[in-house]
């Protein structure tokens, strides 16, 4: 007597493509959270993964212009950028991944450049850029001032106008844990510095995701050490 083995070969064909996704983002150095599947993904304008996840909160808080922590908000005609860095931030409230919102730091009303992999916020005539701001929902938060500074986590929280404390971060309240290039932090949420190409990931509550590192490159012509920020994006 045999046994059909039909049903047990088609799950492990089925297996196999799940097997290579796993290892082709595992190698390409994204370790995804189990809540967010491959169909919620996408490379967007900065060369940078964008996860079809909520928003943490809306952009449209962003301070409209005054002078915040020391950081002007600049028209594009007056911005003047000789540093220009990348940091990428993820958030996970109670396990569950959240993202940063497009146009923190970018006062209204925002130029939008329309590209195949998506809406590019950035600055128009009429509206100003402060120096640490978002152009895509990828974590991607620029760093572009005048010159050589050091910045912090809690600069870029009171330019888009959200709490953060150990306590709380943006609407989200709970215990908040945050690691920095795979290290946690131990200071004040808000002390948490924006280092060239740093890696953070802010936890919210409970359970506490394992660091989930991230590699990125930011393309066009907003990549690092350019003194413009148009995506270049074809």
């Amino acid at each position: 007597m045999t046994t059909d083995s039909r049903p047990t070969q088609g799950r492990a064909r089925l297996a196999v493509p799940f097997i290579l996704l796993v290892f082709l983002l595992i190698g390409s150095g994204l370790a995804v959270w189990l809540s967010v599947t491959s169909s919620k993904l996408h490379v967007g304008p900065e060369g940078v993964v964008v996860y079809n996840v909520p928003d943490l909160a809306s952009a449209s808080s962003t301070v409209s212009g005054k002078t915040v922590d020391g950081i002007s908000c600049r028209t594009e005609s007056k911005e003047v950028v000789k540093y220009h860095v990348h940091v990428h931030v993820t958030i996970y409230f109670n396990g569950d991944m959240q993202r940063l919102p497009a146009g923190i730091g970018i006062t209204p009303p925002h130029a939008v450049e329309q590209y195949p992999q998506g809406p590019f916020i950035d600055v128009g005539i009429y509206d100003c850029l402060y120096w640490l701001h978002t152009h895509v929902p990828d974590g991607i938060v620029h760093v572009e001032a005048p010159s050589k500074q050091s910045f912090t986590l809690g600069q870029f929280f009171d330019i888009w106008n959200q709490p953060l404390s150990k306590g709380q971060v943006g609407p989200d309240k709970g215990s908040v844990v945050i690691f920095e290039n795979g290290k946690r932090q131990l200071e004040d949420p808000r002390m948490v510095p924006l280092i060239p190409h740093g890696d953070i990931q802010i936890d919210v509550g409970s359970p506490i995701v394992p660091f989930q590192p991230f590699a990125f490159k930011v393309t066009g012509g907003c990549g690092a050490g350019t003194n413009s920020c148009s995506s270049g994006a074809g």
